[in-house]
């Protein structure tokens, strides 16, 4: 139970891709900055390219309607993903961290990225990493409640307007305990300009 919703968090199944696209791109556009062109809409949308490339995770309240999508985010095993941002040898990513904003404020994004925790400890990663914007404050004191740190040495700038702000959260490799040492995402991941860009999407 989370926020008084009964919650399981799943990978998104082919016929939830639609659906969980929307709730992305419509947590974003809640969201203040100059952060949504209508190329990254369409990149946020496209559940289903990033389900083939990296593992997409859907929050899915039980008890407020059949299969009904509160959040999502797309957890990134490692480096060789084309969704990873700046990972390093063993480290693990976040991206696109959304909830529904009619949902938001019910610890929903934290039960996700405690999700993508538990996937990188269980992978044997020796890190998490993400990347987020200024102005995504909620999201940051939740990276901070869970124990990420900022890394400034990591930050990204793709574009003038869109300074991308990263934080690491070490994981224990052998024991999976959380090795945290600092300050600190609910739309809540950073947009993913880079490959965007790159991949001409």
């Amino acid at each position: 139970m989370v926020g008084g919703i009964e919650l399981e968090i799943r990978p998104v199944r082919p016929g939830e891709h639609e659906r969980a696209g929307a709730l992305v791109v419509a947590a974003y556009r809640a969201l203040p900055g100059a952060h949504l062109s209508s190329g990254y809409a369409e990149l946020l949308a496209d559940v289903a390219r990033r389900a083939e490339d990296a593992v997409v995770l859907v929050a899915v309240g039980r008890d407020v309607g059949a299969g009904a999508l509160a959040g999502c985010v797309t957890y990134v095993p490692d480096r060789s993903s084309p969704f990873a941002e700046e990972l390093s040898d063993g480290e693990a990513g976040v991206r696109m961290l959304a909830v529904d904003p009619a949902s938001q404020g019910r610890g929903i994004g934290r039960a996700l990225v405690e999700a993508c925790i538990a996937r990188a400890r269980a992978e044997g990663r020796s890190a998490l990493v993400l990347h987020t914007t200024p102005w995504m404050e909620a999201a940051h004191a939740v990276y901070s409640r869970l124990g990420f740190s900022r890394a400034p040495s990591r930050d990204l700038t793709p574009l003038p307007e869109v300074p991308l702000l990263a934080f690491t959260l070490a994981l224990d490799e052998g024991t999976g305990t959380r090795q945290a040492t600092g300050g600190g995402g609910i739309a809540f991941g950073a947009p993913g300009w880079r490959n965007w860009q790159a991949r001409g999407a």
